[in-house]
């Protein structure tokens, strides 16, 4: 086992992977910007190191600057969290190529995944089912419209290294095509440096369904069963919950055995997430992430697995803990997002917290970094906090939620509590029904 890990990472997160480090017992080191000197993380963490000023590229995004500060704290191995490098091959070949392990996936995986043509062939290859769409980039307006044609419009116009939104389009008619994927390109361009799309057929209204995985990466691998993000806004996941009331017994078994049989093929090593679309009885994959999700502990809840714990075993080099048959989902668990935001208009709202005060009591878990006093800078993402609320039915979780959001107090800058309370009170969304553009008809779609 390691003997201490560095936490290439912020926020909430970097505090968790501390938290199941001590628990473990393995020293911590923190880096920071300067910007992030009074963080939780920094402040808790064993040893800290500054990598740089504010801006992201100067600074969790810095690889050199980040293995200096793992050969300064002589540490064993570098856990990327999620967001930032958590997904960069480069970062994870460097990071081995300088002695540290890099507790994540191999590079191949992460480079295969990432990018989203190969990533379907290869889901394609394991047997997953994929949505209608190209068998690669598409490089004109012509094979757009050749190919809505062809599958039916409308079509889905996405960036190959795309991810939150950024680089896609809806096209409804062949009228639309020549603006769509130019917007789409010019997107793609400046948020991924690389222009190329690709196309699919957009379903109207599905649901967003995720399989969480772990692999050993000698071939043995499970899932932890499902959760649902159907609840967006521009793209980005809101609240998610485990298990999907979407799906009866049968469906859940069968997605989930693709998932694992597709990492036991792989040979995929760590904490992985399948993601797929799921529209009347039939599922399509969009998406593997290689990595920890910011809704992992949904599945925590539901299967009493410490995934941050597995990560860390798993690139020691030890076994998976059980087999697919010792993994039990039992009751229910629902996580909200609480963004530093306006709850109306979504305006950022960084500032200083004047006052703190988490919910608590029996199946109610707060991740977050905050504290009265924490000046949040304006540099990073919203989110500030995660209320993950456990039960032992959906409605007993859906009242503890309604009483924990209601005792949540973060002072002196907007957030998205209000927010949360409104979507919980919808009866579309007690009653389960709602899919991945239920949210932003509720919104108005505001910006």
């Amino acid at each position: 086992m390691f003997d201490k890990v560095l936490i290439a990472n912020r926020g909430e997160i970097a505090l968790r992977i501390h938290r199941a480090c001590r628990e473990m017992g393995i020293q911590t080191v923190a880096v920071h910007s300067t910007a992030d000197s009074d963080a939780m993380h920094v402040r808790l963490a064993d040893e800290s190191v500054c990598i740089g000023p504010p801006p992201a590229r100067d600074s969790y995004l810095n690889i050199p600057a980040i293995l200096s500060a793992a050969t300064i704290a002589g540490v064993d191995a570098i856990h990327p969290g999620y967001g930032f490098l958590s997904e960069n091959a480069r970062f994870a070949e460097a990071a081995e190529a300088h002695g540290f392990t890099f507790i994540g996936p191999s590079p191949e995986h992460i480079r295969m995944m990432g990018d989203k043509i190969v990533a379907k062939q290869t889901a394609k290859d394991l047997g997953l089912p994929l949505v209608p769409g190209s068998p690669g980039p598409v490089d004109s307006v012509e094979e757009v419209i050749s190919l809505g044609e062809q599958i039916g419009w409308p079509v889905l116009i996405k960036a190959v290294a795309g991810g939150g939104g950024r680089g896609m389009k809806v096209v409804y008619t062949a009228d639309g095509a020549s603006e769509a994927f130019s917007l789409a390109r010019n997107e793609a361009k400046a948020a991924f440096s690389n222009d190329s799309v690709y196309l699919e057929k957009y379903l109207p209204r599905p649901r967003h369904i995720e399989i969480q995985v772990l692999g050993d990466g000698k071939g043995e691998g499970v899932h932890l069963g499902e959760r649902d993000c159907s609840l967006q806004r521009r793209h980005q996941k809101v609240l998610e919950e485990a298990p999907s009331p979407a799906l009866n017994s049968e469906q859940r078994a069968r997605i989930g055995e693709l998932a694992a049989v597709a990492v036991r093929k792989l040979k995929y090593r760590g904490a992985g997430t399948m993601e797929f679309l799921f529209q009347d009885g039939e599922f399509y994959f969009i998406e593997m992430n290689t990595r920890l999700q910011v809704e992992h502990p949904i599945t925590e809840a539901v299967t009493g697995i410490d995934l941050v714990r597995e990560q860390i075993r798993i690139a020691a080099g030890g076994p998976l803990g059980f087999t697919q048959k010792d993994i039990l989902i039992s009751g229910h668990a629902i996580e909200c997002r609480i963004n530093a935001e306006h709850p109306e208009t979504f305006v950022p709202c960084p500032g200083k917290v004047t006052d703190y005060h988490p919910p608590g009591g029996l199946g109610v878990r707060v991740d977050s970094g905050l504290y009265a006093g924490y000046v949040m800078p304006p540099y990073y993402d919203s989110m500030v906090a995660k209320l993950i609320v456990s039960g032992a039915t959906r409605n007993e979780c859906l009242m503890r939620l309604r009483r924990s959001l209601e005792e949540f107090v973060i002072g002196g800058i907007d957030t998205t509590i209000p927010l949360q309370q409104r979507i919980i009170r919808q009866q579309e969304f007690i009653d389960g029904n709602y899919d991945i553009h239920w949210l932003e008809k509720l919104v108005g779609l505001k910006k």
